[in-house]
């Protein structure tokens, strides 16, 4: 396969509102494939993407990490059958109210902070994490790596 396989869900409550804020497919396929192209050993292609409104990503944070707010990103990984390998890699949850709002709060244009959660969350899904800090620190300085191929700058300066 070629590249990532990924689904783009739109789950916003009205769509026509926010369609021209909204990622395009062929940028979250862009961002998605440079994730993979940093692991060109891992075999896992498809995810789905599913963009959501305040309700739904609060609910979810909710139910599945005890916080019950809405949050930018979640990260789903799919977790198949022991011995039975499936091309899956996850479920990325995106909430739009809140990619919005962080990226004015951050002064960030809007496609560069959407850039930068679907490679975050992307990620998550390949098993990286930053609960202690050298974890946060190889992940971060991946991030920046990635963004910078698109001449995203460092979303961690202050």
């Amino acid at each position: 396969m070629s590249g990532p396989l990924i689904d783009r869900q739109i789950a916003l409550t009205d769509i026509d509102e926010h369609a021209a804020e909204l990622p395009t497919l062929d940028e979250l396929t862009q961002w998605v494939s440079r994730v993979f192209a940093h692991h060109p050993d891992d075999e896992r292609w498809e995810l789905t993407i599913r963009l959501v409104d305040e309700a739904e990503s609060q609910m979810l944070n909710r139910d599945y990490r005890d916080k019950d707010k809405p949050t930018n990103v979640l990260s789903f990984p799919f977790e198949g059958p022991p011995g039975v390998p499936l091309p899956l890699l996850g479920d990325l949850v995106v909430c739009h109210a809140v990619v919005v709002r962080e990226a004015e709060e951050q002064s960030k244009p809007l496609a560069h902070h959407y850039a930068h959660m679907v490679i975050h969350g992307t990620l998550h899904l390949m098993g990286y994490d930053h609960i202690d800090d050298d974890d946060a620190e190889e992940m971060e300085a991946l991030e920046r790596v990635l963004l910078a191929e698109f001449d995203i700058p460092d979303p961690y300066l202050a």
